[in-house]
């Protein structure tokens, strides 16, 4: 059996060698290191692929947050709504931008901003809500963007986890994860559904304004050249990554679909576990499994996680620590925030390796490790 990674990024080059290679090589002999003509043939693709106007591509997921934030004039001490159950960056460029991050609590299904909680959380320094389509799975759009537009608050879509994902409205439309909101952020992280080789991000917007404000951001402050109107930022995605993102993007749905494929032969294998809730999927998300995320119940995590570990078997807790537990939030006042939700989920999650080159002998290694490890009698 092959080895069992958490993403078995090797294994995925290998297929597409050929092409990555001499995409990067057209780029070496180009000497376009920089703003090459790839990087603008990606943009335009990603902008066909999501149906959305502008795609301005940029250093990486965290970068395209703060730009975004930046790009709509948000200023020291307006608040933004964003989960604490997310990856830190979410909340770390509210920090940054000195704006204040006000933390709600999450759904216990999806794991995403619960609709719910968000009104209750606004005030009048409210500017904007970050939702996160946490693990591949999309927040509940359409009622958040009915909040928002009641209280004329900007949506910036933390779209990292969920390229690809599809959303579906009441009256049947549908729209890409990231193009719903005012905003849609990404990262191309290795790892990602999406990944480069490297760090890479982007920005998405259908609004033309915005988008005119992102690339001032983004490069400088420039309206042209050597003439800066705002305060900005040096973030761009190089021409190396672009090449290697033009190869990968015409998979990305295939790829989609091999996870899926993962996590529909988890979900069979463990419907009858009592120990396991397998992850919920929303009719209106079509969920795109950039993690296979458990909760379990009346199971010892960190024991099973080694179990899984003697077994060569990686399995991830994504996220042990709550932003608003985190230190760097304290100046906050982050563990005054009443998250029970996100407090017990992160005692309960695991995350199981899901990704494209996943084979049948792999799977059912880790479906039985996992049983086998749920079964044993307390001594």
């Amino acid at each position: 059996m092959v080895p069992i990674q958490m993403v078995d990024l090797k294994r995925q080059y290998n297929k597409i060698k050929p092409q990555v290679d001499a995409a990067i090589q057209e780029v070496l002999e180009s000497s376009a290191f920089i703003n090459g003509g790839a990087v603008q043939q990606f943009s335009q693709e990603l902008q066909q692929y999501l149906d959305v106007k502008h795609v301005i591509p940029c250093a990486n997921g965290t970068d395209a947050l703060q730009i975004a934030m930046m790009a709509l004039g948000l200023e020291p001490g307006d608040e933004v709504i964003t989960p604490s159950f997310t990856f830190i960056a979410t909340a770390e460029v509210i920090a940054l931008l000195r704006l204040k991050p006000v933390f709600v609590d999450i759904d216990p299904k999806t794991y995403c901003l619960d609709v719910a909680q968000i009104e209750k959380a606004i005030t009048p320094k409210t500017k904007a809500i970050v939702p996160v389509h946490l693990y591949g799975h999309v927040a509940d759009m359409e009622p958040m963007m009915e909040v928002a537009k009641k209280h004329n608050l900007y949506v910036i879509e933390d779209n990292a986890q969920a390229i690809g994902a599809d959303y579906t409205f009441k009256d049947g439309s549908k729209k890409k994860a990231g193009t719903i909101g005012h905003i849609g952020c990404t990262s191309f992280f290795p790892s990602k559904n999406l990944g480069c080789y490297g760090d890479g991000g982007a920005i998405f917007t259908n609004d033309d304004a915005i988008a005119a404000q992102i690339r001032m951001v983004a490069n400088h402050g420039q309206s042209a050249r050597y003439y800066h109107d705002v305060v900005g930022v040096n973030s761009r995605l190089d021409t190396v990554q672009a090449a290697v993102l033009r190869i990968k993007l015409p998979l990305l749905d295939e790829y989609i679909k091999a996870r899926r494929a993962v996590a529909d032969a988890y979900d069979a294998a463990f419907a009858d576990v009592p120990q396991i809730v397998t992850p919920y999927r929303a009719a209106n998300s079509y969920h795109v499994f950039h993690q296979y995320t458990l909760q379990l119940e009346g199971a010892d995590r960190l024991a099973l996680q080694q179990y899984l570990a003697e077994k060569q078997v990686p399995a991830m807790i994504y996220y042990p620590v709550p932003a608003h537990r985190q230190k760097m939030f304290a100046a906050f006042g982050g563990a005054a925030f009443d998250l029970p939700v996100t407090d017990a989920l992160t005692h309960k999650v695991i995350s199981l390796p899901i990704h494209t080159e996943m084979d049948a002998d792999q799977l059912d290694h880790i479906i039985q490790s996992v049983k086998s490890f749920l079964n044993q009698k307390p001594a």
